[in-house]
């Protein structure tokens, strides 16, 4: 199955490595290109986002020092005026030595509202705010590609989805770039490698989009997670 996502998308705006489209974030995207208004980029529907997708690259340096970890979404009501909204949960263990007991689990919930077409359908574009004690902390980030590839040494007919972020600097983060796998072991390499090649070999991207994808490290997996 070729990735998901359409790939017909304005020259300019995107990278791409086979079957691996990304665009631009709408902060460096021309208002005659915008990524978040252009018809010829589909988002994700709504369902296919909501399940638990680990983190298996990322430039926040915060994931150096934490392994497994990932994002569960799920949906919820849509807001007053009418704006899908979903809920998330950051789960993560510190990737301290082995034998130095259980891994604690910390964890990290927002309500997440998305940005819509003017058919009000996603367009992959999403405002956050903390719950509980973080009510207070509100942040941006769009996907830039998703999609779904054969997974290479799997049965006939499976699949790995993927899917790649950036999200807008905050008072506590910098910007960024993640990259989710909705497989706990994360991305086959194939994969992992395709998505960065369309991410470091593109001279569509602005310079600094560029540079600080080439930032993205590994995020530690070492199964299984702890609960």
């Amino acid at each position: 199955m070729a990735s998901t996502q359409a790939a017909a998308v304005p020259a300019g705006t995107t990278a791409s490595a086979g079957d691996i489209v990304l665009r631009t974030p709408s902060k460096y995207a021309t208002a005659a290109a915008s990524p978040a208004s252009s018809s010829t980029f589909t988002a994700p529907p709504n369902d296919w986002l909501v399940r638990t997708w680990a983190v298996t690259h990322s430039t926040l340096s915060m994931w150096r020092s934490a392994q497994n970890v990932r994002i569960s979404y799920r949906s919820l009501p849509d807001d007053a005026s009418g704006r899908p909204r979903n809920e998330d949960r950051v789960e993560y263990e510190s990737n301290k030595p082995p034998g130095t007991g259980p891994k604690k689990v910390k964890s990290v919930e927002g309500v997440n509202v998305m940005g819509t077409t003017a058919e009000k359908k996603s367009d992959g574009t999403f405002d956050w705010r903390g719950k509980s004690w973080l009510f207070f902390v509100t942040s941006h980030w769009e996907i830039l590609g998703w999609g779904e590839r054969p997974l290479a040494g799997g049965q006939p007919g499976e699949v790995e989805r993927w899917v790649v972020t950036w999200f807008a600097p905050t008072f506590f983060t910098k910007e960024g770039i993640d990259i989710y796998s909705d497989r706990k072991e994360g991305l086959s390499a194939e994969t992992a490698a395709a998505v960065q090649t369309a991410m470091t070999t593109t001279s569509q991207w602005p310079t600094t989009l560029a540079t600080l994808a080439k930032d993205l490290l590994p995020v530690d997996i070492n199964l299984p997670w702890s609960e």
